[in-house]
């Protein structure tokens, strides 16, 4: 696991600068106590990391949980009762993983979870966009198109023109033109840059500049502006921000209610997340699911035990970890204990730390994540990649996470029917044949009740006085619904002057009197029956 500690180390420092502010961020939007949030990235970190067989996956709170989150805590009676909810949640994971349920991932299609990351992205970009500039007065974990204040993103960005904090904004660029710089030109100079990262740098820079302008009266960055860690006094109120759950109200249906819905919301998150890191992968990795969901119920409990949020797999993370060169879950694991080790030694330290340049680190991750040359190549692949796609895309960005992906999955049904009905038969008309239209009518390998609008419209077009020849031979499976058509056709047949030819490996039969017969009759070898 330490081969590639030269890749990891250097991953691990960018995912810690990502993951801070979210952790604290998300528990915000949450209603929970900050430390929550914290909790629930070591955890994710160190344990989840430990335990998952992702080797590039980084797991911690999660946006998309946040709103059940807030529900949950007031309708539950407090914090306490609410864990009890995330304990029972992983527990329920756990059963999942059993029972091998992480084979749903693998059912979406590829321009959906395309469409994910490409929606995560752009919304990551307009969700910086006010910390950038140095103006945001809503919780950096609130990810949804319309906001707990009544904002929407789009106003949101508005209203930071006329909020433009000069000194955020300098650093932030300065900050961002460091990315750039180590991205395109430095990483390639040298051991030394791809070892030091640039957000590190970027990151310094800020702290450095926080200090030195501090008083000024143009370029001072206000504290509500900055990251902010809890700060403990000592050992005893260190240990005070942990929370218990209260297992006397486990007895309470709507308990159990809210952890099958944070167990089948962070699952199913987790498994797009996956199926989304193994694409981005550029070693294609494969994460074994199951395993997943046993790593992710694992961590949902010890979470929800010493106090901290649900947690699920993050693209967020996850991206930021795999574009930093992050080649083991080491990378994941060392994250957990930088957030454990920093809010432990240094959070004076990291509360120096500007929002803005943590934004500007966050473009380059959202940037990569939404090329605009993704959007050119889904386009060129034909609409039947590029609508379901950018469906995905509109919908994560103007509703949510999951919306987005249950639009993405209907309109990729939608596609799936249209080809099926589409490609349920081959027709070849040929010229008269004594005094007949003889028409010849293949039909595809597999047809199934998909088929019966299609089939069914090219019969009844059928003209008088046709020779049909219906050919079985490379029909694997044939509906049952389909025969029926059929022996509705060959009744109706008889009084359009209709001859039909029926041609399967079994032979050629002349005017069949009864489909259903002859099928039933056939050996199950030669033809699957439903």
């Amino acid at each position: 696991m330490f081969k590639f500690i030269k890749n990891d180390l250097p991953a691990s420092v960018v995912v810690f600068f990502v993951a801070l502010p979210l952790c604290l961020g998300i528990a915000l939007a949450s209603g929970a106590p900050l430390f929550s949030g914290l909790i629930a990235g070591i955890v994710g970190g160190v344990i989840v990391g430990a335990l998952s067989g992702s080797k590039i996956g980084v797991s911690g709170p999660a946006a998309g949980l946040a709103a059940i989150v807030l529900t949950a805590i007031g309708a539950l009676g407090g914090y306490e009762n609410f864990l009890v909810a995330v304990v029972l949640g992983g527990v329920i994971q756990l059963i999942f993983g059993v029972l091998k349920a992480g084979v749903i991932g693998y059912y979406f299609p590829s321009s959906v979870i395309k469409g994910m990351l490409t929606g995560i992205g752009i919304i990551i970009i307009l969700k910086q966009i006010p910390h950038f500039f140095g103006y945001d007065p809503d919780p950096e974990g609130d990810w949804a198109f319309f906001q707990v204040d009544g904002e929407n993103t789009f106003s949101e960005i508005l209203g930071t023109i006329n909020n433009i904090s000069p000194g955020a904004t300098l650093v932030a660029i300065i900050g961002l033109a460091i990315l750039l710089l180590w991205d395109k030109v430095l990483s390639k100079k040298g051991k030394i840059f791809q070892l030091i990262q640039g957000p590190l740098v970027a990151v310094a820079i800020g702290i450095i500049f926080y200090i030195i302008t501090q008083g000024h009266e143009t370029l001072s960055i206000s504290k509500d502006h900055l990251v902010s860690v809890p700060i403990p006094e000592d050992a005893s109120s260190f240990l005070a921000q942990f929370s218990f759950p209260n297992f006397g109200a486990i007895t309470n249906p709507e308990i159990w209610v809210t952890a099958f819905t944070i167990a089948l919301v962070a699952s199913l998150e987790t498994l797009l997340c996956v199926e989304a890191t193994d694409k981005l992968d550029p070693h294609k990795n494969v994460t074994p699911t199951n395993r997943e969901l046993l790593a992710q119920g694992t961590g949902n409990i010890i979470s929800g035990m010493i106090g901290g949020l649900p947690i699920t797999q993050v693209i967020v993370r996850s991206s930021a970890n795999i574009q930093s060169g992050g080649r083991t879950k080491l990378s994941a694991i060392i994250h957990g204990f930088l957030l454990l080790i920093s809010v432990i030694l240094i959070p004076r330290l990291l509360n120096m730390i500007p929002l803005s340049v943590l934004a500007a680190v966050l473009f380059i991750v959202g940037f990569k994540l939404a090329k605009p040359t993704l959007f050119k190549k889904m386009y060129n692949l034909g609409w039947k990649q590029f609508v379901p796609f950018i469906v995905t895309v509109v919908g994560i960005v103007f509703t949510d996470l999951l919306v987005g992906i249950g639009l993405g999955l209907g309109v990729g049904i939608v596609v799936i029917l249209l080809k099926s009905y589409q490609n349920s038969h081959f027709l070849h008309i040929e010229d008269k044949s004594n005094g007949k239209h003889k028409i010849k009518m293949t039909l595809a390998e597999e047809v199934t009740f998909f088929n019966k609008g299609a089939i069914l419209k090219e019969l009844d077009s059928l003209p008088q006085d046709t020779y049909l020849e219906l050919d079985l031979l490379k029909t694997r499976y044939l509906d049952n619904d389909i025969i029926e058509i059929l022996e509705d056709f060959a009744f109706k047949a008889k009084e359009r002057n209709i001859d039909i030819k029926l041609v399967s490996k079994r032979g050629v039969v002349e005017n069949p009197t009864s489909f259903v017969e002859f099928f039933e009759s056939r050996p199950k070898s030669e033809l699957s029956l439903s």
